[in-house]
């Protein structure tokens, strides 16, 4: 055997075990009887082996003593490279001349042709380059003689071709008896370190530069006494299982079926290997513990200046200090985050964040009055049973290496309610099923394709669903149903005017009326789901039933329209609002309009009426403020002509400064102007105190 080759594989502990989890990790378990001769390892990549380490768990249902984990260092590519004395940058292609340098010093058999030669290399220097062989020259084109072509040159009077050259090296071998030999490399066939320490530095340092050195296959040496089976588990990295579902629609309650999408990344094939699905997500990161690390010790430096030769031959500590390579670990931050497959329905309408108040005229929900909640129309929501669902495949997996299966995780009826859907007016129907999980478990989220009994129905995907909850799935369009709402009316009721954060709160009920009309020219019932474009905070008659889609957060009106039938009716919608103003923004004019209002109660009313009044007297201070800034605006443009005059003028006009008719009207006008600007201060200081009243006022609306 070679000194770079390695020893055989120790036997591995059989593969009993495997959760898979939807972050991408599995959890490996392994079990057998581990003594300290027995030899048994854990298998896992080079890329592994960090988790491996950091997860490490030895169950045992008797009395196991673990005395610890042996394994082969995993090198990073700059460390084995430095112990093989290659250049430290991994990211740089090692010649077959740095290869070389790195023996220099080294004891090395050297064979060329029949001889073979051991010595220390001493030094690899450039030689002159050697001559390749020149290529052929090719035939001439004969003429109808057997000669040359007519007026072209024979082979004699063709000038030569420059022949190719290559790079050599000079090899300096200082053999055991003292003599020297220098050789070319070219002439070399083999050059082999004799000491299998440095042949195995190089083979490690190659084994680094290998673009699989993270697959390369690390055993882990468990060092255990134990007299019963020991299970060894840990987390490694694995593809995520992903899921795909079935449903199969058979009246009020339909076929469900789960499949699991699996792959075996590892060179080790599972036979008959206890898979279980895991649908959680538990945090999980990397974190470097296999490979050695060293800490950086700072140079101590001599007080006085020494000099540097012929100390150590050459090899001085300033010459190993510039060697040094500052390597940096970098970790990066771990986060989680994942779309997940929803209805089609879904909208991506901006809501108002929760406690937003709208300004100046948009409406929200009102959080004083109560009309209902269309929102407990929906089901309960799902049951924890703690924050990780799993599944267990029936019977035990077997799968090649780097192979990949669809299995079965689950298969169980689920209630559905068939239905049309209609997100909107003039929209086109949407063929659909609400679902509900009447499972015990959690379904993860997938793609799923909807059969009848006609066939294939379409496919959507599955948002993820707890016990009892539900979903609203749209996989097709339905063309034999039409909805229209010819007429829409309503109108606003205020309720409640309330002062708060210096704004007046309008609370007010919106009274809708509507007819819908729908045409079924289909020859089978439809239960038209209708998406209503009102706030959870509403009540709703005329509708055949009512329901709730969490998804969208929107109320749903439900109409039952028989084969070959057309449907009219008249649906009254109520909906509690709010709207705010901001008081700046307010109006004597609209403060009187509410003070109208006879819903309000009479205090309110007449709270209202005296804020309408006070704000007659800020209008009028607005008004005044308007007028003082145009007489500014005024002002400035006559000086501002003035003062061209006079330039332009310069001293021909013989009067002193002061008689200056141009001058004198400047001056009155800068008076009058400075007047200006002290009644306009003294009018926005007015408009403050007449404002702070009106707020004043309206704080009685409490």
């Amino acid at each position: 055997m070679s000194p770079a080759a390695s020893p055989a594989a120790p036997p591995a502990l059989p593969l009993k075990k495997l959760r898979l989890y939807e972050t991408g990790i599995g959890y490996f378990e392994r079990s057998g009887n581990i003594s300290p001769s027995s030899g048994d390892s854990l298998p896992v990549p080079a890329s592994h082996v960090d988790d491996a380490l950091k997860t490490l768990v030895v169950l045992s249902d008797g009395k196991a003593r673990v005395t610890g984990v042996e394994f082969d260092s995993v090198l990073s590519g700059a460390l084995s490279r430095s112990l093989a004395a290659l250049p430290v940058d991994s990211d740089t292609p090692v010649t077959y001349r740095e290869v070389l340098e790195s023996l220099r010093g080294i004891e090395v058999e050297v064979t060329a042709g029949d001889e073979t030669w051991i010595g220390q290399l001493a030094e690899v220097t450039e030689a002159s380059p050697i001559p390749l062989a020149p290529p052929s020259p090719p035939a001439p084109a004969a003429g109808a003689d057997g000669g040359a072509a007519e007026g072209k040159p024979g082979p004699a009077e063709r000038a030569p071709a420059a022949p190719d050259t290559q790079e050599d090296l000079y090899l300096t071998l200082i053999q055991r008896g003292g003599a020297v030999r220098r050789l070319r490399a070219s002439r070399v066939d083999e050059v082999r370190p004799v000491d299998p320490a440095v042949a195995g530095r190089l083979g490690a340092a190659v084994g680094a530069l290998s673009g699989r050195a993270a697959q390369i296959r690390r055993s882990l040496r468990v060092l255990a006494h134990s007299a019963t089976p020991v299970r060894l588990g840990y987390i490694a990295e694995t593809p995520v299982w992903r899921s795909t579902y079935r449903l199969i629609l058979d009246g009020p309650r339909a076929r469900l079926q789960g499949w699991a999408l699996l792959h075996n990344d590892t060179d080790e094939p599972w036979n008959g290997v206890s898979v279980e699905l895991v649908n959680g997500r538990p945090d999980s990161f990397l974190f470097p513990l296999s490979a050695p690390r060293y800490a950086r010790r700072e140079l101590g430096e001599p007080a006085e200046e020494l000099s540097t030769v012929p100390q150590l031959a050459d090899k001085t500590p300033d010459q190993l200090w510039g060697d040094n390579v500052g390597m940096t670990f970098t970790g990066q931050g771990v986060g989680a985050g994942a779309g997940r497959l929803g209805g089609s329905h879904r909208t991506s309408a901006p809501r108002m964040r929760e406690g937003a108040i709208a300004i100046n005229g948009r409406t929200s929900e009102s959080e004083v009055l109560s009309i209902g909640n269309l929102a407990d129309l929906a089901q309960a929501a799902g049951v924890e049973n703690g924050a990780l669902f799993s599944y267990r495949l029936a019977g035990g997996l077997h799968l090649r290496a780097h192979g990949s299966a669809l299995v079965p995780f689950t298969q169980q009826d689920v209630e559905t309610q068939r239905l049309t859907w209609f997100g909107g007016e003039g929209e086109l129907g949407r063929s659909g099923a609400r679902v509900a999980n009447t499972t015990r478990q959690t379904l993860p989220a997938g793609p799923i394709a909807v059969y009848e009994a006609s066939g294939f129905a379409g496919e959507t995907g599955l948002p993820r669903l707890k016990p009892g909850e539900r979903a609203f799935l749209l996989f097709g369009a339905d063309l034999d149903v039409e909805l229209r709402a010819p007429e829409r009316r309503s109108e606003d009721v205020t309720q409640k005017l309330v002062f708060e954060r210096e704004a007046l709160e309008e609370h007010f009920v919106r009274k809708h009326r509507r007819k819908y009309v729908v045409r079924n020219r289909g020859g089978q019932e439809r239960r038209v789901y209708v998406a209503l474009d009102i706030v959870k905070n509403a009540s709703v008659r005329g509708f055949d039933a009512l329901d709730f889609d969490e998804a969208s957060e929107k109320p749903l009106g439900v109409l039952r329209v028989g084969p070959r039938s057309k449907l009219e009716r008249e649906v009254t919608i109520e909906e509690a609002l709010q709207r705010s103003v901001a008081v700046h923004s307010l109006s004597a004019r609209a403060l009187r309009e509410k003070s109208d209002v006879a819903a309000l109660p009479a205090a309110d009313r007449v709270t209202l009426g005296a804020a309408a009044r006070l704000f007659e007297d800020v209008e009028q201070t607005d008004k005044a403020t308007a007028a003082e800034h145009s007489n500014i605006g005024r002002i400035e443009d006559d000086l501002a002509r003035l003062r061209e005059h006079l330039e332009a003028l310069g001293d021909k006009s013989g009067s002193p400064a002061g008689a200056n008719p141009l001058v004198v009207r400047i001056l009155a006008l800068e008076d009058e102007l400075s007047g200006a600007r002290r009644r306009v201060e003294q009018l926005e200081a007015q408009r403050e105190a007449r404002l702070a009243a009106v707020k004043a006022e309206l704080e009685r609306l409490h």
